[in-house]
């Protein structure tokens, strides 16, 4: 059975609401910086979301592809540029990555299926 990126994003923003409670300012900071990072520059917010999954599919984070493919679905990303920011992840990382570039498709599945 395949994994449910909504059930894992949900989760996921649980934890990191009770850290917002617990550790307020390290997440202060935290959102600071990826609000900082993912700020339209040089780079679109969307060539800047599509390198941040890149980098999750790299590191095999689950909750990372969850988070950035709805922010680039928000964005309006094409399945193509999608498809390609994941080939550069599979070309970059390898087999591991392959299997969670698999698993970037099946979020993006989800999250647009209505």
């Amino acid at each position: 059975m395949s994994k449910s990126f909504a059930v894992i994003t949900g989760d996921v923003s649980k934890g990191m609401s009770t850290l917002r409670k617990s550790i307020p300012e390290t997440m202060k900071g935290f959102s600071a910086m990826a609000q900082s990072a993912l700020a339209p520059g040089a780079l679109t917010a969307l060539e800047k979301e599509l390198i941040a999954l890149g980098i999750g599919v790299a590191a095999h984070c689950d909750a990372c592809i969850g988070f950035h493919v709805k922010a680039l679905i928000k964005l309006g990303v094409t399945q193509e540029q999608l498809m390609e920011t994941l080939g550069v992840a599979v070309y970059m990382g390898g087999g591991p990555s392959l299997m969670y570039a698999a698993e970037a498709v099946h979020a993006y599945e989800e999250f647009t299926a209505g």
